[in-house]
């Protein structure tokens, strides 16, 4: 009976996330809803992802706190504040733009939505991309390799600057074409479901999509701890921008243990919020 409870939470794992996660979201956009209505159904998704990691994780070793757990809550809360601050803050940043809106208001709200995920995607994925080239940028972005497991709340660790660089490179465009504060939110909403994907200590079921879609089996290939394996994946909701820059890569026979993860230059990487913060910038002299 587990066997075949594990196999369903398998296969509807990732259309739960990604249809009904974001769905449910756009429904209560679309109705007279409160954000904390929203807020509340991100944590719902958040402790739905962990409950079911702790129930039949791809790997046990991953569910193993190594000095971290309460570092990665520091990390979700305040860089999803920044993103709600950031958000807010869209109606005066809209008064700064000298361009009419050429934004598809008049389209269905989840088609709004899917082509702001679509736009944030490309800029993101660049950013992502430059932040393996460019020695400053990779001082900021080590934080989030530094990881020594993969779990769906890691995915929302990062600095706070690189946060702040990623975010603006996928909704600059969004904000010059006039994208309005309400679908703003919902990518802010679709990409913290996306990280918990992505970063998911779940096998669950992707078929023929993992070619498609930045998930978890292929972005255990990117926190690999070497640049020689690592400089790959580079996608936060899809991987059409890696086929493009010849970075996609996914081998089905290699599995990824806790060993592999990690900066192999910096294997003493700080654990804890505060020096985390403040190593980018050791680095940097």
């Amino acid at each position: 009976m587990k066997s075949t409870w594990e196999m369903f939470v398998k296969v509807l794992y990732l259309p739960f996330f990604l249809i009904v996660g974001n769905g449910i979201a756009i429904y209560l956009a679309g109705q007279d809803y409160s954000k904390l209505a929203l807020l509340a159904w991100v944590g719902l998704l958040i402790g739905v992802s962990f409950l079911i990691e702790q129930w039949m994780p791809f790997s046990p070793e991953f569910n193993k706190p190594q000095a971290d757990s309460g570092r990665d809550v520091i990390h979700a809360l305040v860089n999803e504040s920044l993103s709600i601050v950031g958000v807010l803050s869209v109606p005066i940043i809209a008064g700064f733009i000298p361009f009419n809106s050429i934004w598809p208001s008049y389209a269905p709200l989840w088609l709004q939505v899917l082509l702001a995920v679509i736009i944030a995607d490309i800029g993101i994925t660049l950013a992502h991309y430059a932040s393996h080239r460019y020695s400053a940028l990779w001082q900021l972005h080590a934080v989030h390799h530094s990881v020594k497991r993969m779990y769906g709340f890691n995915g929302l660790m990062k600095h706070p600057l690189h946060q702040t660089i990623e975010t603006l490179a996928g909704t600059a465009p969004l904000l010059l074409i006039g994208a309005p504060q309400e679908v703003l939110l919902l990518l802010v909403v679709a990409v913290v479901i996306q990280l918990l994907l992505q970063h998911s200590n779940v096998a669950y079921f992707a078929g023929p999509l993992r070619s498609v879609l930045a998930i978890n089996q292929v972005h255990r290939f990117h926190h690999l701890n070497t640049a020689k394996q690592g400089d790959v994946n580079f996608g936060l909701f899809t991987t059409l921008t890696d086929h493009l820059l010849g970075t996609a890569y996914y081998d089905k026979e290699r599995v990824i243990r806790s060993e592999d993860l990690g900066i192999g230059t910096a294997p003493d990487y700080p654990v804890a919020y505060i020096p985390q913060m403040i190593e980018p910038f050791k680095r940097l002299h």
